[in-house]
C-alpha cells in the first residue's frame, strides 16, 4: 500500500495546475457566463497560486454563431483584456482550440495578446490537423499542449502513431490524457502515463479527467504517483455532464505552499456553487453515472436532464439504462 505522506507525491514543485472552469464549464451554459464571474474566476485563480487558467476555447465564428454561444466559446482579445485589466499577473492565461473547429490564422501573435499559452483538442482521427494548429501557435510565440480526447475510445496503434507525431512533430509543453467520458480505473490511468513515457521525450504527461464514476480526483492522484506533471481541474467539478476533478480538492491534497486554497473557497462559495440552481453538473448525477460505466458520450444523458423536472422520463434511470445498453432497442 502507497503511503503517500512519505513519497513525494503531493508535493512536487515540477506540477502545474492548470483550472478549466470558464472552458469546461462553459459546455453547460454554451459558454454563457457573465464578464463579472469570469472576471472573479480569473481573480481567485491568480491569488491561489495557480500556474494556468483557461478562459475558453478561440474557435472559429464560421462553425459557432455568436449569437448562439456566449464570448468564452471566441475568446476575442478584447474580452479577454476587459477580464485581465491593466495589469496581468503571474498566472498564465490559456485558451483552447478544437483541431476540428477552429482556425489557426484567429491567432494574433503572442506579442499582441494576454494569451500566453494554447492547448489544442483533438481526436486521434485529426492529430494532423492538431499538429498543425500547434506548430503555428509556436511560430506566433505561445506556449502549446495538445489533449487527446476520448482516449478510451482510441485504437491502440493509432494512439501510438499519433504520440510519436506528436514527439517528432511538436514542442507542447504537455500531452494529456483525456478521460473525455469518465470511463477509466486507476488501472489506465497507469497503463496511459506508461504508454506515453514510452513514446514521448522531453515533454511533460498532462491529465484531464471527467467525473462520471466520481473517480476524476482519485484518477488524477492516480496520475500524480505516476509522475504526470500537469493536472487539469474545475471549480467546484465544473464541466461537461459528469464534471471533473475538483480545483478545490486538488490543492488540498496537493502540499505545494505556494497554493492558496483561500480565494478559491471564496469564488466557489459567491459564483460557482450557486449556479446549481439553473445548470446541473456531477458524477452524483446517475444518468451521467450510466454513461461513465458504459464508456460512452454523455449526449444522451445530458438531453435527459434537460426534460422538464416534472416528467416521469427524467428519472426513469432504469429506462435509460436499457436503452443505452441496447440502442435502437424497445
Amino acid at each position: 500500500m502507497t503511503d503517500l505522506n512519505k513519497g513525494n507525491y503531493m508535493y512536487r514543485p515540477e506540477i502545474t495546475v492548470v483550472d478549466c472552469t470558464i472552458r469546461d464549464g462553459g459546455l453547460m451554459n454554451k459558454s454563457n457566463f457573465s464578464m463579472e464571474l469570469v472576471r472573479a474566476v480569473y481573480k481567485a485563480i491568480c491569488a491561489s497560486g495557480i500556474q494556468v487558467v483557461e478562459l475558453g476555447y478561440r474557435n472559429s465564428k464560421k462553425l459557432f454563431d455568436p449569437k448562439e454561444y456566449g464570448p468564452w466559446r471566441f475568446c476575442d482579445e478584447a474580452v479577454l483584456r476587459d477580464v485581465v485589466g491593466e495589469k496581468k499577473g503571474d498566472t498564465k492565461i490559456a485558451v483552447m482550440m478544437d483541431s476540428h473547429k477552429a482556425d489557426y490564422n484567429d491567432l494574433l501573435p503572442r506579442e499582441k495578446s494576454v494569451v500566453d499559452m494554447v492547448r489544442v483538442a483533438t481526436y486521434v482521427k485529426d492529430i494532423d490537423k492538431a499538429i498543425k494548429i500547434e506548430q503555428e501557435a509556436r511560430a506566433r510565440g505561445y506556449q502549446t499542449t495538445i489533449n487527446i480526447m476520448a482516449i478510451s475510445h482510441t485504437i491502440e496503434w493509432e494512439l501510438d502513431e499519433a504520440l510519436q507525431q506528436i514527439d517528432k512533430e511538436t514542442e507542447v509543453q504537455a500531452c494529456y490524457i483525456v478521460d473525455s467520458f469518465g470511463a477509466l480505473y486507476s488501472e489506465d490511468i497507469d497503463y496511459y502515463v506508461q504508454k506515453y513515457r514510452k513514446y514521448l521525450h522531453n515533454k511533460e504527461i498532462g491529465i484531464h479527467c471527467h467525473n462520471s464514476m466520481q473517480l476524476a480526483f482519485a484518477n488524477t492522484i492516480e496520475g500524480i504517483i505516476k509522475n504526470a506533471n500537469w493536472l487539469d481541474a474545475t471549480l467546484c467539478g465544473m464541466g461537461r455532464a459528469s464534471g471533473n476533478c475538483a480545483t478545490e480538492l486538488l490543492l488540498g491534497f496537493l502540499k505545494n505552499p505556494k497554493f492558496d486554497l483561500r480565494p478559491v473557497l471564496d469564488v466557489v462559495g459567491a459564483h460557482i456553487y450557486p449556479l446549481r440552481e439553473h445548470i446541473s453538473w456531477g458524477g452524483e448525477i446517475i444518468p451521467f453515472q450510466i454513461a461513465g460505466m458504459l464508456n460512452m458520450r454523455p449526449d444522451e444523458a445530458l438531453k435527459l436532464m434537460e426534460l422538464p423536472k416534472n416528467d416521469p422520463a427524467r428519472n426513469n434511470y432504469r429506462a435509460f439504462y436499457e436503452r443505452s445498453v441496447a440502442p435502437g432497442e424497445d
